[in-house]
């Protein structure tokens, strides 16, 4: 079964026939995730200038190449061809090796890690956020495809981060101990 056929099955027969305007909520979540989405890729551009594990940098190339760029280029075409005016975004990083950065001026590979995993988590949320506020099934597909494909590379960053036992656990409930 492929994850992605599946929600473009369900979301199918609400695509036929004529479109509505996007409204505003729908403008506003698609509009503001393609700025957190140029936002983001800057900072994978940075991290990838600054990791030192190269599997570190391999997942953020990865991420970048095969979840962000798409991401990015079909919510730009879908606003322009809606008309709607693009965000201003920032140049890209430049690739460069900045080991000669001390310390404690820059990131460590933990840190990189983790900043990418909030990262991905909150992109998770957002999405969600914009499947649940969609009016049209096209927008509602959208955000539907981005919420799997950035849980799935959460999970393969989770792992990374497993093994590297850097990842953020909250402290276990133990409900024996408490007193009703």
């Amino acid at each position: 079964m492929k994850v992605f056929d599946v929600i473009h099955d369900a979301f199918q027969p609400f695509m036929d026939g004529k479109k509505r305007p996007l409204n505003v909520m729908e403008v506003s979540n698609l509009w503001f995730f393609l700025l957190g989405t140029e936002t983001t890729m800057r900072s994978e551009e940075i991290g990838y200038n600054l990791a030192q594990d190269p599997e570190l940098k391999q997942i953020l190339k990865n991420v970048r190449e095969t979840l962000h760029i798409p991401i990015r280029d079909e919510l730009k075409e879908f606003l322009m061809k809606e008309g709607i005016p693009l965000p201003q975004t920032t140049p890209e990083k430049p690739l460069g090796d900045f080991r000669d950065i001390p310390e404690g001026a820059k990131l460590n590979d933990e840190e990189l890690a983790n900043l990418m995993s909030y990262n991905l988590a909150m992109g998770v949320n957002y999405a969600a956020k914009g499947l649940s506020e969609s009016i049209r099934a096209d927008v509602g597909l959208i955000f539907s495809k981005i919420l799997l494909k950035k849980t799935l590379s959460g999970l393969t960053l989770k792992q990374y981060l497993d093994r590297h036992e850097w990842l953020r656990i909250p402290p276990f409930y133990n409900v024996k101990d408490q007193q009703f």
